[in-house]
Order: structure tokens, then sequence, then C-alpha cells
């Protein structure tokens, strides 16, 4: 492999691990609060698809308002699963939230056979993502490009929000010890639905990425991403989002770098990431740079 044909599938690698990243903090920051994995979070991202979808083919918004719109409605979407499925079992044994997220993930999938039909359909991407940029031997295309950079800008917008802000410190509290932060008056339901939203923005966004990458959307589309998702979480260090962000980019370019240099695993390119998941939880089970959280 040619030193530029390495650095167009390192900028694969960065495209794909920030897709990642994007959906991974949902599942971080979720079980840092909740100590739950919400296994709903890949159909929200499937959601998040086909409402940017609808937003561009039935009502011709510009490809960043059906994104802004996806992203908004994305996030009631979570605030909604969490006041109707999750918030009634706070105080329930945790395997009753577990079971529930599974059957919420259910639900969604067969609810969007059936609103959406089984059929995929073509999502199509924005002239802007569209062009070819190129330096000499390499060629990338526009959107590998600038997903990196839309992914760092709106992570650092949350990183902001979560170590610089009232709200952020909040959730960080409400992490560490909810019994004990109720009686300092922080007002722990807020707080958890308002991360729900976070998260499921967060989702929509990835999502939305990942169908101009994958220019195609079903149903049951983000049963696969959520799973590397989860993984590239816990690789990371779940509940830490930094950690998650770092777990993705790891995955993210595991992946491309496995089917470039070894094209012949190409076929075993999703079994590296549950592979990883393994190794991870054998040899550190808090994950990269996770720490042990209270319980």
């Amino acid at each position: 492999m040619t030193g530029p044909e390495f650095l167009q599938q390192l900028i694969n690698g960065l495209t794909l691990g920030s897709l990642y990243a994007l959906i991974a903090i949902g599942y971080t920051m979720v079980y840092g609060i909740l100590r739950l994995i919400n296994f709903a979070h890949g159909d929200v991202l499937m959601a998040g698809c086909y409402i940017a979808w609808y937003g561009v083919v039935m009502f011709h918004l510009p490809w960043w308002a059906a994104l802004a719109g996806a992203m908004a409605l994305a996030a009631l979407l979570g605030v909604l699963i969490d006041q109707g499925a999750y918030r009634p079992l706070r105080q329930a044994p945790r395997i009753s939230a577990l079971i529930t997220a599974i059957g919420i993930s259910f639900l969604l999938e067969n609810l969007g056979l059936v609103v959406f039909g089984g059929r995929p359909k073509a999502f199509v991407r924005p002239e802007v993502f569209n062009h070819i940029y190129q330096w000499g031997e390499l060629r990338v295309l526009s959107l590998s490009v600038w997903v990196p950079v839309i992914t760092a800008v709106i992570l650092a917008g949350l990183v902001f929000v979560i170590y610089r802000t009232r709200t952020g410190m909040a959730m960080r509290a409400v992490s560490r010890d909810m019994s004990t932060v109720q009686l300092m008056g922080i007002d722990t339901n807020r707080v958890v639905a308002l991360t729900f939203a976070l998260g499921s923005a967060l989702a929509a966004a990835g999502g939305v990425f990942w169908a101009m990458k994958y220019p195609q959307i079903n149903p049951l589309m983000g049963v696969l991403p959520g799973l590397k998702a989860f993984v590239a979480a816990v690789l990371g260090g779940i509940g830490n989002v930094v950690g998650a962000m770092l777990g993705g980019m790891i995955l993210g370019l595991a992946e491309i770098l496995l089917v470039a240099l070894l094209p012949e695993m190409a076929g075993y390119r999703d079994a590296l990431a549950f592979v990883l998941l393994i190794a991870i939880l054998l040899l550190r089970p808090t994950g990269i740079i996770g720490e042990e959280l209270p319980e």
C-alpha cells in the first residue's frame, strides 16, 4: 500500500470512527447516570434518519435544516422513551429496565416496518458532500473530510456543556450519587431527561451522516451501528464521554485498516468489533480510560 492510499484509508477510518463516537456518547451518558444500557439507542438513530429523509423529500428542506429537525425530534423521542418506559422503573430491579430497553428496541423496529415499510429508501447525499478533493494521488470524498470536522465541533460543544455549565455539573453529580443529589434539591428526573435528549440528538446526527456515507435507510438500519457504538463505549470506558469518543475512533480505524491491510479478512470486519469487546472485558473491564463507577 502506497503512502497516499494509506492516508486515504486513515481518513476513511476517522470518518467511520467519528460516526461511532457520536452514537456511542448516547450509550455512555445514559449508562453513566442510570447504569442502564439503552438498547433502543440504535433505533432512535433510525428514527432520526427517517425524519431527515422526510424533511428533504417531502418538505424540500436544505440538508442542514433536515439535520437540525431530526436532532430536535430525536431528542423529543428520547425524552418520551425515558418518561414513558424508564422513569416508572427507577426504583425497580435493574434487570427490569434492561428488559424494557430491549422491548422498546423491538417496538421501534417493528413500528418502523409498519409506518415506513420494509423496502429500503435511497438517502440523497447533499452536493456539498459529493465533491472529490484531490491532493496529488490522494482523492478523498468531501463527506470524509467534513464528517470528522462537524463531529469535532459537536463533541466540543457537548464537552463544554458537561464540564463548564451548571447543567453539566448536575449531570456529573447525578452520575455519582443520585440519592444524595436529590437531598440537595436537584431534580434528577429533569437531569435524566436532558441526558436522554442530548444522547438521542447525537444519535440522530450520527445516523444522518451514516445515511450520507451509506446512502440507504431501512427500519433495521440502527441495529448494527448501535451494537458497534456500544462496543466503542465499552472499549473507551463506558460512563466516560471522552472514552466513548476515543473508543469510536479506535474501532473505526481498526475496521477500515483491517480491510485495507488484510483484504482477505474483509468478511470478518463486523466480527472485529465483538472480538475487541470480548478482549476488553477480559483484560480491562473498565475500558481504556474508564473507572469503576459507584453502584
